[in-house]
């Protein structure tokens, strides 16, 4: 998914859910995104965090 994309399907899920979630690029080269309690990979491959609270 191109990093637009991935952006918007990231804050949507962060205000859908209000959990902190993770944009992160995959071993292909994709960017993913996850709720960041549910991620366990390498803390080097996270692009950014949205968390809904921060103000």
């Amino acid at each position: 998914m191109s990093a637009q994309i991935a952006h918007a399907f990231a804050f949507s899920l962060a205000t859908t859910l209000m959990a902190t979630v993770v944009i992160f690029r995959a071993g292909d080269g994709t960017l993913s995104v996850i709720p960041a309690t549910e991620y366990d990979g390498d803390e080097a491959a996270i692009v950014r965090e949205i968390d809904p609270f921060a103000s």
